[in-house]
């Protein structure tokens, strides 16, 4: 069927049942354009300068109240608390409207995600984006499908890294967290691994202050065609992870 050339010689038979949680934001899909796009736009709003892609990219990962408190500190002028609530509703209601003008998945990404489903593996979002907002980018990217359930910060008892949120998102794709791991890029994600005792993997294209190698993942992959192997190598050779609570 759509078995990617790259996978013709792994047996992938052993991660059915496994499941893997995925990020959002600089894992699975590059929003960085129109989540930046929306963060000037509000900044030049208020009169402020907008900031090059680059320099914001890091910022995002943690919500769009964390977002704008960067960016209007890096633009030199940070948030008055007061005034959090108008500037986060506008840019809610902006980034709705364009939320995927720009964005599209990393490449690889819907390759591995159709050889992942194929093994059996049950594929399922852990983002600390809401997920009015994750879902939403999803359906316009026809990428939905893919998924047993959408968990934003929103539909856990707290974000990552607290690791009720990665918990709460195997739970709903039905699988256990002792035949789990975390797909991610950034320290949101190392935490909620680290904390649920679910092996780790990051990719180092993904937007984080914190240089990626320093998170010690278990495996970091440049591609995503990379990841089926390094799933087999967490999931075979370490099931359980109860050392790592």
């Amino acid at each position: 069927m759509s078995a990617h050339p790259h996978f013709a010689a792994l047996d992938l038979s052993p991660l059915a049942g496994a499941t893997l949680a995925f990020d959002l934001d600089g894992t699975l899909v590059d929003t960085a354009p129109d989540l930046v796009g929306t963060l000037n736009h509000i900044l030049q709003e208020e009169g402020h300068a907008p900031l090059p892609v680059d320099d914001a990219r890091p910022f995002i990962g943690r919500g769009a109240r964390f977002l704008l408190q960067r960016g209007f500190t890096a633009a030199g002028a940070p948030i008055e608390e007061t005034l959090m609530p108008g500037l986060f509703e506008r840019f809610i209601a902006r980034y709705n409207a364009h939320i995927a003008d720009e964005s599209r998945p990393f490449d690889g990404v819907i390759e591995t995600l159709e050889a992942l489903s194929e093994a059996g593996a049950r594929l399922v979002v852990c983002t600390n984006k809401r997920t009015d907002l994750s879902t939403n980018l999803l359906d316009t990217l026809g990428m939905t499908r893919h998924f047993a359930a959408i968990v934003g910060a929103d539909a856990a008892p707290a974000q990552k890294p607290d690791r009720r949120h990665l918990e709460t998102a195997i739970a709903k794709a039905g699988g256990a967290p002792d035949r789990a791991l975390m797909v991610g890029d950034a320290a949101p994600d190392a935490g909620a691994a680290r904390n649920a005792g679910v092996p780790l993997v990051l990719v180092s294209f993904g937007y984080t202050e914190i240089p990626v190698a320093e998170l010690e993942p278990d495996e970091l992959i440049h591609s995503y065609l990379d990841l089926p192997a390094a799933a087999l190598r967490l999931l075979t050779a370490c099931p359980a992870r109860s050392d790592a609570l």
